[in-house]
């Protein structure tokens, strides 16, 4: 999510119960979990109603750092010393096939039946899964979305933008227009992190290129990426877009459209919500679009320690916390949409369809951290393009080798 959310400590506490003696007594339960954006928590409540289902249950919290990448390295130090103190745990969409095959995610495979998976978005159990079975079940869903100032493209005549470089243009015109000069044309998330890799992954399928073939080879077509990493650096260097966003992630860019000074932003759904708010600076002068090309797929998973003592009881709060009526409370609270097609806005159900995953791998961590700081070389002029490309696609075929088919 990202798309990208926090973090959250839940721990369960099962108490005896009656006198002859309870299955759960003494048992506790942790569960790991990025905490909600904005201002109001679903959680609590939806914990509350957990525990009514399930007598001598407390429930305390505790935030993880913000990012997905320090959320990764938590797990990944914890899980891999065997000294992790958590039951179940959040996973952003990426991480599932890599944690079930270093051996740390139970499989879900016999527990969660065929027919309701079929009830989620294609795309977001299709990250879950690895070598045809189950790790672990979809939470929310995002998919990344255009924003764009309706009032300043309806004063243009313009429709929303198809392409980036129609994207480039309008942007332009809508500068000059305003004259304006802390109107910014198009934020987006340059920062060299993981919303780099899907801002640069979205504008590659926009050109009709891949990162990973369908072979298993990276990078095939170096000068279509060199091609795309060059139009975000003339974004830069153009003044279309501010330069900022060499260093911003979702909330800054989301600040920066929000404060009224940007034409367009790349973000994730939840912004639409804040947007909207009684105190936003751009209400009702928001309207949102497909990104060209399609969104990636961003969210979350809830998946299990494989190491877990207890783990049907940790299976039920996964089941609980994925229900219908736990994707709309969080949905209703902080905009994080369910992964469950008729549970969304009829207006936004053909938008996160196209929701594109990421490639799907054990090894994409590894990808992504190579490919990080040959993006961020490229759109911030420390490296041409293609050169920068080069050296990642022959970087990452030393570190994978055969491993990544």
């Amino acid at each position: 999510m990202v798309a990208r959310l926090g973090g959250l400590a839940l721990v369960v506490l099962l108490f005896a119960g009656c006198a002859g003696g309870d299955e759960t007594s003494g048992v506790e339960l942790v569960f790991r979990h990025s905490r909600m954006p904005g201002q109001s928590d679903p959680l609590p409540g939806l914990l509350r109603e957990f525990e009514r289902d399930h007598p001598g249950v407390r429930v305390t919290h505790e935030p993880l750092p913000w990012t997905a990448d320090v959320q990764h390295q938590f797990y990944v130090i914890n899980l891999e010393g065997r000294t992790a103190g958590f039951d179940v745990l959040m996973l952003d969409v990426i991480w599932a096939p890599e944690f079930a095959r270093a051996g740390w995610l139970l499989d879900l495979t016999d527990r969660w039946p065929v027919a309701e998976r079929a009830e989620h978005f294609e795309a977001t159990v299709a990250a879950a899964m690895l070598d045809g079975r189950v790790w672990a079940v979809p939470w929310v869903m995002n998919v990344g979305l255009l924003y764009y100032r309706r009032d300043l493209l309806d004063a243009s005549g313009f429709a929303p933008p198809r392409s980036y470089d129609e994207l480039a243009s309008q942007a332009r015109a809508v500068m000059e227009r305003a004259g304006d000069r802390r109107l910014g044309g198009f934020v987006w998330q340059g920062r060299q992190y993981e919303g780099l890799v899907v801002n640069i992954l979205e504008e590659l399928w926009a050109r009709g290129v891949e990162l990973v073939g369908t072979d298993g080879r990276v990078l095939v077509d170096l000068d279509g990426a060199a091609a795309a990493l060059g139009f975000r650096r003339r974004l830069l260097t153009d003044g279309i877009s501010p330069s900022l966003v060499t260093g911003a992630d979702e909330e800054q860019t989301r600040r920066e459209f929000g404060a009224g000074r940007a034409v367009f932003l790349r973000n994730w759904p939840y912004a639409l919500r804040l947007f909207e708010s009684p105190t936003s600076a751009v209400r009702g002068r928001v309207g949102i679009t497909a990104l060209p090309g399609g969104g990636a797929l961003g969210g979350a998973h809830l998946a299990i320690n494989r190491a877990t003592r207890h783990p049907e009881l940790s299976w039920q709060l996964v089941r609980f916390l994925t229900t219908d009526r736990a994707q709309r409370a969080i949905a209703d609270a902080v905009g994080l949409h369910p992964t469950r097609p008729r549970l969304l806005d009829p207006s936004l159900r053909s938008i996160f369809a196209a929701a594109r995953p990421r490639p799907i791998t054990p090894w994409y961590q590894t990808l992504s951290a190579t490919i990080q700081p040959a993006f961020s070389a490229a759109i911030t002029g420390v490296t041409p393009p293609r050169e920068a490309l080069v050296t990642a696609r022959l970087q990452l075929e030393y570190f994978l080798g055969d491993q990544w088919q």
